[in-house]
């Protein structure tokens, strides 16, 4: 029997996760020290997974299968195509910058006041282990009632990284405005926004989970491989009404998780009140779940229906473009404009799934990628940048590249690469969208373009507000990037740098995976209107 490498991969995090839990309170290095051993071996695991994948080979390769619950026909199955490689080592590489951009973020507060509680640094690291074991798992499963488990499980631990360790702006955020000080209405606003991420989530997953089994009762089975066979030789058939209610339950709880207007509300919250290293969890590794998703099983599982919802997809994908566009350049809060920005960018990557042809489905998974990338590092450089000042507003700074000019720099590339400037890693992803949206649905593709055009007016808005300018009395003592914050950094923006003048490897592995899925919903690439030379 050949070494479970899938099953591997997940289950390292989930033992590391509880190896952390276990260290002794006082021992909060050592607990640290372990998480990162633990990310950083997950790591080498995902590495190995890329090199044993092979792009021209099989759709699922180094497939898992066992029996798990008979009498209801779930499987324990596991298997990856390009896309899930892709996701995969995107989620493997940047668990270890978020723990060690969080080093301090679980620390116990210095003073004693009764709602200035303890802050368990264990229990931060192997939540966040823990997030890491599940979407690798759902990265990699290909039993569809698996994947609802870890699409639900996934909630938990997000709920209380979320609700127990807060942005510790977050008190001086709210002391301007609330009598007595700001740490309990700053507990109040964590709560809020937990619960609203659960609540959403939980909604989406229950409307899911009545599909999954509808799909049970029409299909006989959970696996995604004997639906697809029992499709080719025409043995399974769905009437139309029934395809259709049932991807209408699946892309419900996929656009919640991914988010796509209107049901984007709960991630401005989330961002804003969650601590940095934790607001690069959700967007750019639980949130790529739900676009991931929409590939393997909306449009898998219910080709027909995937082509009737797209329409109406599309205009709610242009909605979240430039809707999550105009709201990031009138916000005030640093973290909560790069979570409307990617709202914007998270309606690229859909309209990019259902424009349902070869570069938009390409270009998308990439988006998904870079858009991990960018959102890392940006996020992390504000977080950095908010843990110095003690403030998310934007107003509360000017002139930071007098005094720290490389934290500047840094975010400046973040900007950037947000903004999909041509050479970092964005700009590849987001070309393609659009080009192969405009071979299909031309004035789709033209009104998406106005996202481009706001992405460059709030980045560089945040930019002039923030680093420019006199420099503000509270930020003169700011100290620079440290070593363990450069880090944290340096490898990402190499990455931006690396995949915006080289995206080959990522679309060699990406591109026959495409390929398969445009075979499932039986589209081809619309051949360019040209006319013969005389």
């Amino acid at each position: 029997m050949s070494f479970p490498l899938l099953t591997a991969t997940a289950v390292l995090p989930a033992v590391g996760a509880i190896a952390t839990a276990a260290v002794p309170a006082a021992r909060r290095t050592a607990a640290k020290w372990l998480a990162l051993v633990f990310s950083l071996a997950t790591l080498v695991l995902a590495a190995l997974v890329v090199v044993r994948f092979e792009p021209g080979g099989a759709r699922y390769q180094l497939t898992e299968s066992h029996a798990w619950i008979s009498d209801f026909g779930v499987r324990y199955e596991l298997g990856v195509d390009g896309i899930g490689v892709a996701l995969l080592a995107l989620t493997a590489l940047l668990i270890p910058f978020v723990i060690l951009a969080g080093w301090h973020d679980a620390d116990p507060l210095e003073d004693s006041r009764p709602n200035r509680r303890w802050r368990p640094t264990q229990g931060f690291f192997a939540l966040i282990l823990m997030v890491e074991a599940m979407v690798i798992l759902s990265f990699e499963a290909t039993d569809v009632f698996l994947f609802y488990i870890l699409f639900e499980a996934m909630l938990i631990p997000m709920y209380f990284l979320i609700g127990g360790f807060g942005d510790r702006a977050a008190p001086a955020q709210f002391a301007a405005t609330t009598a007595g000080g700001g740490d309990e209405a700053a507990a109040t606003q964590r709560s809020y926004a937990a619960v609203k991420f659960l609540l959403y989530n939980l909604v989406g997953g229950l409307i899911m989970l009545a599909a999954v089994i509808g799909l049970y009762v029409v299909a006989g089975t959970f696996s995604l491989s004997e639906i697809a066979e029992a499709r080719a030789s025409g043995s399974l058939s769905m009437a139309t009404s029934t395809e259709r209610w049932l991807f209408l339950g699946f892309f419900f709880a996929f656009a919640v998780k991914a988010p796509l207007w209107p049901l984007h509300t709960w991630l401005p919250n989330a961002m804003g009140e969650a601590t940095a290293p934790v607001a690069v969890l959700i967007t750019a590794v639980v949130d790529k779940v739900g676009t991931f998703a929409m590939l393997r099983f909306c449009l898998q599982l219910f080709p027909e229906a995937s082509k009737w919802a797209t329409p109406a997809i599309l205009v709610l994908a242009l909605i979240s473009i430039v809707y999550g566009a105009l709201l990031a350049v009138g916000q005030r809060d640093i973290k909560r404009l790069i979570a409307y920005a990617s709202i914007s960018h998270f309606g690229f990557i859909i309209m990019g799934i259902f424009a349902m042809t070869s570069q938009g489905q390409s270009g998308a998974t990439l988006y998904m990628v870079n858009h991990g990338i960018s959102t890392a590092a940006l996020m992390l450089v504000a977080g950095f940048l908010i843990t110095r000042r003690g403030s998310r507003l934007i107003a509360d700074y000017g002139g930071v590249q007098k005094v720290a000019p490389v934290l500047a720099g840094t975010f400046l590339i973040g900007g950037l690469a947000t903004l999909s400037l041509p050479g970092l890693s964005p700009f590849v992803s987001e070309f393609l969208v659009l080009v192969g949206t405009f071979s299909r649905y031309p004035v789709v593709g033209i009104i998406a373009t106005i996202g481009i055009v706001l992405a460059a007016l709030y980045v560089l808005v945040l930019y002039q507000r923030t680093m420019t300018g006199p420099v503000k009395a509270e930020v003169r003592t700011m100290p620079d990037l440290r070593v363990r914050e450069l880090v944290v950094v340096a490898p990402l923006i190499a990455l931006l740098l690396f995949l915006g003048v080289y995206p080959k490897p990522l679309t060699e592995i990406v591109n026959p995976a495409v390929e398969h899925t445009m075979s499932d919903v039986q589209q081809t690439d619309p051949k360019p209107e040209v006319e013969a030379a005389p």
